[in-house]
């Protein structure tokens, strides 16, 4: 009875001395994580925004989008990128949950009328060497200087403005249709967006 009880009383040492450790060892690298995350989704701004002088991810307005599956409320991010003041590009995450592999993060980059100064993939999971050429310049840069008035939003196959990859017309078309989802919440609520556009730089 004495050897369980020892037994127990080391267990419970044990347990409670790793989970203070994996605390700690949460609490010290929580900060460097945020801060590796934040660099990267700067990085994406960057990319695709015209050139500008604040730091666009701390400048943004948050709207939701609807509700998922669950009832949970679902919100976009909307980043604003300024010039001496002036809002020069707004940036927005969006999701194509109709990849051939899975879902598609994209970062979409616009002027403040909503036409496409650049886009990026963020993460996907298609096939390699057919629908990861989604990541690849030639793809990416079709959208700049598109809008929702001065393109038809469909891959060619299906008699649209924008080139497919041979063999892998399921991801491009996943890509075009979100790309043109989100430009539409954007054109539907740009003045909430863009409003305060001279705030501070």
């Amino acid at each position: 009875m004495k050897d369980i009880v020892k037994l127990v009383v080391v267990l419970t040492l044990i347990a409670g001395g790793a989970g203070l450790l994996l605390s700690l060892v949460e609490q010290v690298t929580r900060a460097p994580i945020a801060e590796q995350r934040r660099q990267e989704t700067l990085k994406a701004l960057l990319a695709v925004m015209p050139p500008v002088g604040n730091s666009p991810d701390a400048d943004t307005v948050v709207l939701v989008t609807g509700q998922g599956k669950k009832g949970r409320v679902l919100q976009r991010v909307f980043y604003r990128g300024r010039n001496q003041g002036v809002l020069a590009g707004v940036a927005f995450k969006v999701v194509a949950p109709d990849g051939y592999s899975g879902n598609i993060e994209i970062m979409v980059g616009v002027d403040p009328e909503g036409t496409v100064t650049g886009l990026e993939i963020l993460t996907h999971a298609e096939t390699p060497g057919l629908g990861s050429k989604i990541k690849e310049a030639w793809f990416k840069g079709q959208f700049l200087g598109k809008n929702l008035d001065n393109a038809d939003w469909r891959v060619k196959k299906d008699g649209g403005a924008f080139d497919q990859i041979t063999g892998a017309t399921i991801s491009p078309r996943a890509v075009v249709t979100a790309v043109a989802g989100g430009l539409k919440f954007y054109r539907k609520h740009r003045v909430e967006i863009v409003a305060d556009g001279g705030g501070p730089q």
